[in-house]
């Protein structure tokens, strides 16, 4: 299943894509849903982010060769949790501002994994039960300010530093997924999701907790 949030003229909403187009469903992805009947060509709809996050729980250096363009050889223990502000997050083609005075501002291609339900101390067994799918997102960084506080949540939080979407596909092996980011159609960014340190389901039982 492939979820969205679409605007097509005067109409918005959540969706799912099926065959080229965006059918409109409610209330919404996170709930029992029922197909409207209306549907939109793919053409004519503006991809919304896929959904409107509560709060975004990242994890930093789970990918061995970012540890290294870190220039740092320690592999964590335990995963290095961060968070960045909801009201960072915008949709497939907004536009991303650098603020004034933020200095060097990087890309970071990553693989987001949406929470269908609430839960606590969830079994690292029965993590994906938990997954409604999961959508790409650029951790859009002020590298230099990264560098200097303690705490990363100014460097990665300022208003249109999540881009997200276009939508949220279900069903996928998270372990299998390529990652990768292009600026002006070059490649400037490749990994793997084999290549985690700490699993998808690791860390959903891990933050749960």
């Amino acid at each position: 299943m492939i979820y969205c949030r679409f605007q097509s003229g005067a109409v918005s909403g959540w969706g799912v894509v099926e065959e080229h187009a965006v059918w409109e469903i409610l209330p919404d992805i996170f709930s029992p849903f029922e197909k409207t009947g209306r549907s939109f060509s793919m053409n004519d709809v503006r991809f919304l982010a896929p959904c409107v996050p509560s709060k975004i729980v990242a994890v930093g250096l789970n990918y061995k060769d970012h540890i290294a363009e870190f220039g740092r050889t320690e592999i964590p223990k335990d995963p290095v949790l961060f968070l960045k502000a909801p009201s960072s997050v915008i949709g497939l083609d907004d536009k991303i501002v650098i603020p004034k005075g933020a200095g060097r501002v990087d890309y970071e291609a990553e693989l987001a994994v949406v929470i269908g339900k609430k839960g606590k101390h969830i079994p690292e067994d029965q993590a994906m039960e938990y997954v409604l799918g999961f959508t790409c997102l650029n951790d859009v960084t002020a590298r230099e300010l990264q560098k200097k506080d303690s705490q990363w949540a100014r460097s990665k939080s300022f208003d249109t530093f999540a881009p997200m979407g276009p939508w949220i596909s279900g069903g996928l092996p998270p372990g299998q997924l390529r990652v990768e980011a292009s600026v002006n159609h070059k490649v400037v960014q490749q990994g793997h999701t084999s290549q985690m340190i700490f699993s998808v389901p690791y860390l959903i039982s891990y933050i749960s907790r």
